[in-house]
């Protein structure tokens, strides 16, 4: 579980994220396909160059942000998601390529702003949603077998 500490900072980025979060999405999406260019058939690039996924990303970790003390209320949209992501062949080693580049895009277009406690509270947030992620999919794939 996230500490209190952890859980208020994150909560304190939800104004950043409503003035940024789509610039710091298609950020993190043409950092990771630059990055990892093996990963790029994962992903609908019609959606790409439409700004529809890195909106819905956006809007996803706005409200993981907004939630982050209540991440049950994520469940649905994980769900729907994780059925994406299995139909994709997202894997549990692909989130630390997500983690990586969310984090380094979160620092290029906040600058100075991304303190290392905002950071690090990211990374913390991040690695217990991607866990999240990580479960409901591995139900979904089992399920599909």
């Amino acid at each position: 579980m996230l500490s209190q500490k952890t859980i208020e900072v994150v909560k304190s980025t939800v104004p950043v994220l409503k003035e940024h979060g789509v610039e710091i999405t298609t950020t993190f999406y043409n950092n990771m396909f630059a990055k990892h260019p093996e990963i790029k058939n994962m992903f609908d690039m019609g959606k790409q160059t439409s700004g529809q996924q890195p909106k819905a990303l956006a809007m996803m970790v706005l409200t993981a942000a907004q939630n982050i003390d209540n991440l049950e209320s994520l469940l649905p949209a994980v769900k729907k998601v994780g059925a994406v992501h299995v139909a994709a062949k997202v894997k549990p080693e692909h989130y630390p390529i997500i983690g990586e580049n969310l984090l380094g895009a979160i620092k290029q277009v906040l600058g100075d702003g991304a303190t290392d406690e905002v950071l690090k509270a990211w990374e913390e947030a991040f690695g217990v949603i991607a866990n999240i992620f990580i479960d409901v999919e591995k139900d979904i794939y089992a399920q599909n077998k």
